[in-house]
């Protein structure tokens, strides 16, 4: 049996997973699958009004789950850990055949999901309190702050991490005591629907994650119109668009959106081990992922020996659409986007661009493979210089300075991922000059990608808000501050008058500042 045949799933397994999409019409989309081209599931489509019922159920579930103990939640995240790495097997047949990718780069979904609910099982009561605040009179006053749910929170995710994106954001979301209604990409719903079987196996209840589907001109502004949040992961142009329509309800909203990230190689790098760490960076998932590489800035010193052990590394890269472990890049996902590959090459090369390796569509490997493709000398004009491809395209760079490479890697709207290659003390001080949400030292995107613990998110046309860590749970709660005050009022007791009591509040605020110790 080839490998391509391994991933397969039933037609009655396929049944079970659509009878979790919340649906009373009779329209249905087919999905595709990017390895072979093949009818994957018809997947129904949801209408407006299952996005009401959906709210409603959801609200009603909401409620209950906002008054469950956090040690009862905390069970239920350690419990879904557990339950997707027992599982791994169909979630990564799941992945691929809805994807395209490596079966590798799904096993990070795996590994990213699991590593989310073991973070937050961990660290819920810590993160979430309630924590004790200084008050306006020690002793006196006493403030405990609270976080509470926003209450149902909207969650669109994409296609190209269908695992990952969904549950990052929508595991915090429900820990943090909401509920869910999630649209996924018509592309991949069952990846999304499958790890919600699941939650509901680990303790999570049924109603708490609702699932709708179709077009997101109709059902995604429906969520919008109804969530007391939003999380969307997607485009800048779409991303905007949410952004504007939250302002409208004055509600809140994350946004992780597009990039355009660049890569720093410094005087001294370990020219074999960049290269090695520029394969994973930009050619993970085909180059579909918001945080791949897509500019590679290489000091003058270094860029010829670089660009060569590069393009020598693409030649014995190994491709394939099926489930070998040891294959390092999959297919793209569509027709789309491997047209946005194609068009971005070519318009490169009528730039004057200089193609380094690859180039090449490959329907002979998956109907929409692509070559992983490098170019140098890309001029300003050419589109791939400025636009993210989502895509196995790359684009070389030399510089001469430090300072150069620091100010062109800035150049752009986007603010999302970005890496350094070379001695670590000189990039730590780098780091913090690049204008992106994430800086990797001698890493491509996992090193903040896989910390659960580090937040991660946009600067400037990249997004808002931030996923993963304190920040990443928070997001989804409202704060709230309880103050008790003891003994006297705050204004200052009756027995003294207004100018007295001012007088003691003078002094005693110059005794609190000269003996409080310096942090």
């Amino acid at each position: 049996m080839s490998a391509v045949a391994q991933i397969t799933v039933s037609p009655e397994r396929i049944a079970e997973l659509t009878s979790l999409i919340r649906s009373s019409g009779d329209e249905t989309r087919t999905t595709v699958s990017p390895l072979d081209g093949a009818d994957v599931a018809t997947i129904p489509v949801s209408t407006e009004q299952d996005v009401v019922d959906a709210f409603a159920a959801a609200r009603v579930a909401q409620t209950h789950w906002a008054r469950t103990p956090l040690r009862r939640r905390k069970k239920a995240l350690l419990r879904l850990h557990d339950l997707i790495l027992r599982h791994q097997d169909e979630l990564l047949d799941l992945i691929q055949l809805e994807s395209g990718k490596a079966r590798a780069h799904a096993f990070d979904e795996v590994l990213h999901t699991a590593l989310t609910g073991r973070y937050y099982g961990r660290t819920l009561g810590r993160i979430l309190g309630p924590h004790r605040r200084g008050g306006v009179y020690p002793v006196l006053t006493s403030i405990r702050q609270y976080h509470q749910p926003k209450g149902v929170v909207g969650l669109i995710t994409p296609w190209n991490y269908p695992l990952s994106m969904a549950l990052v954001d929508g595991l915090a979301a429900v820990a943090a005591g909401n509920a869910v209604v999630h649209k996924p990409d018509s592309q991949s719903p069952l990846t999304a629907l499958a790890i919600i079987e699941l939650m509901h196996r680990a303790g999570f209840p049924p109603d708490l994650w609702q699932v709708v589907s179709g077009a997101g001109s109709v059902i995604g502004t429906a969520i919008i119109d109804r969530a007391d949040y939003i999380c969307f992961t997607g485009s800048t142009a779409t991303g905007k668009k949410i952004a504007a329509r939250c302002s409208e309800r004055l509600i809140g909203c994350s946004l992780e959106l597009g990039g355009k990230n660049p890569m720093i190689v410094l005087p001294g790098a370990d020219v074999d081990r960049a290269v090695e760490g520029r394969i994973s960076a930009a050619f993970s998932s085909a180059g579909q992922l918001c945080v791949s590489i897509e500019r590679v800035y290489v000091h003058e010193s270094l860029y010829e020996r670089y660009r060569d052990a590069l393009a020598a590394r693409l030649e014995r890269l190994s491709y394939g659409a099926n489930a070998d472990w040891e294959v390092e890049m999959g297919t793209l996902v569509s027709p789309s986007q491997l047209a946005t590959v194609e068009k971005h090459v070519a318009d490169a090369l009528d730039h004057g661009a200089t193609l380094v390796a690859g180039g090449h569509a490959r329907p002979d490997i998956a109907p929409w493979f692509h070559e992983p493709t490098v170019l140098e000398n890309v001029p300003e004009s050419a589109l791939c210089h400025a636009e993210e491809t989502f895509g196995p395209l790359i684009s070389l760079y030399p510089y001469r300075s430090v300072g150069e490479a620091v100010e062109q890697a800035n150049r752009t709207s986007y603010g999302l991922n970005a890496s350094i290659w070379g001695p670590v003390r000189r990039a730590r001080r780098i780091a913090p000059r690049i204008q992106a949400g994430t800086v990797n030292i001698n890493e491509g995107f996992a090193a903040t990608f896989g910390s659960i613990g580090a937040p991660m998110g946009g600067m400037k046309e990249s997004g808002t808000g931030r996923r993963q860590g304190a920040e990443g749970l928070l997001r989804f709660t409202e704060s709230q501050s309880v103050g008790v005050q003891r003994l006297i009022p705050v204004a200052g007791p009756s027995f003294l008058s207004k100018r007295a009591f001012g007088r003691l509040l003078t002094v005693g605020l110059v005794l609190l500042r000269r003996f409080t110790p310096k942090a």
